[in-house]
């Protein structure tokens, strides 16, 4: 089959290699789209936890093109998506029902072979239809139930003002989530104008771009600061300017990836004097279900977050789009 994939840091090709082996309780998908997450970046710099060399693609949606010998619930033709993560089941974490901490967590297009390839394999347990979804909307099932699981953790209340940092495909996903979740000031911050517009087209209720008068701008719209801060940058400098914005008893939602090993400075005083809670979210856990429904009931856009639908056969350039393009958003790759 052909694949797109990395050698080692820095270097990708896109070539042949063997179609994945079905075992009993696997589900063969033949992909249609997958599409570049950061996470894909930052495996590409060697800046995240990976095995090389790796076909990368979390995010990806397809065909059942054949099934295991113990699998019931699906059948070939059946349109579907799969959750990457693959917990052991035995470890503690997992048997406090926390997969996403499993001490020995294996992830699809991380630790083994993902979707930028005509085919890849999930355990049965790992596979969802989605129903007549179209399939590169279904390819952001997977960002969107890492969305939900933070969002199941910070618990927004009715009413709550949620300051946000960055309004890439992420960040407009959880602009869309927060508002579902009954936010009802959401304000978004990003140095892009035509991301900001188009933040404000998902339900952004301020939009501003980053300088040196942004402190004033928000404190007239929230004096004693956001009832949720929420970073979906990853950039370390921007968490720590992010996070003055918290108000008394408010919650610090950390969402972006940073590099493995990457510090950042926070007033200790502050969390314990404005009673503060600082909320992390990696991956996804049990969320797929609700991200599938969010986005077939129509509650949360994707298709407008896809700036670029390419071929698997430039797997290169997509990754170039990706990292410098500045008219990009989500780039996926379709395959026949």
């Amino acid at each position: 089959m052909k694949a797109g994939v990395f050698h080692q840091p820095g270097s990708l090709t896109f070539q042949d290699m063997p179609e994945p082996s079905v075992g009993p309780q696997d589900v063969l998908i033949a992909v249609q789209y997958a599409g570049i997450c950061g996470t894909d970046v930052h495996i590409l710099k060697g800046e995240y936890e990976a095995h090389y060399p790796l076909i990368p693609g979390h995010e990806f949606s397809g065909v059942v093109a054949a099934v295991g010998a113990e699998v019931s619930r699906f059948k070939v033709g059946d349109r579907v998506t799969a959750d990457p993560n693959v917990p052991c089941g035995r470890c503690t974490f997992c048997q406090r029902n926390e997969p996403n901490q499993c001490r020995d967590l294996r992830a699809i297009g991380v630790t083994g072979n993902g979707g930028f390839a005509q085919y890849v394999t999930a355990p049965e347990g790992n596979v969802f239809s989605i129903g007549d979804l179209a399939f590169d909307a279904a390819a952001l099932i997977e960002p969107l139930a890492c969305v939900v699981w933070g969002l199941k953790q910070v618990e927004i209340q009715p009413g709550d003002s949620v300051l946000l940092f960055g309004a890439g495909p992420m960040g407009c996903l959880l602009l869309q989530a927060v508002r579902c979740a009954g936010a009802a000031r959401i304000t978004v911050i990003d140095p892009v104008q035509w991301r900001l517009d188009l933040a404000r087209s998902l339900g952004a209720t301020d939009t501003y771009l980053p300088g040196d008068h942004l402190g004033s701008v928000l404190e007239k719209h929230e004096p004693y600061g956001y009832d949720v801060v929420v970073d979906a940058t990853g950039v370390p400098a921007v968490l720590e300017a992010a996070f003055a914005y918290t108000k008394p008893r408010g919650k610090f939602w950390v969402f972006g990836v940073t590099p493995a090993g990457t510090q950042i400075r926070v007033p200790a005083y502050d969390i314990f004097r404005k009673d503060l809670k600082i909320i992390g979210s990696f991956a996804v856990n049990r969320t797929f279900p609700q991200a599938i429904t969010l986005i077939q009931s129509g509650a949360v856009q994707v298709t407008p977050l896809i700036s670029h639908r390419l071929p698997l056969r430039e797997f290169e350039r997509g990754f170039e789009l990706a990292q410098h393009d500045p008219a990009r958003m989500k780039v996926q790759f379709a395959l026949d």
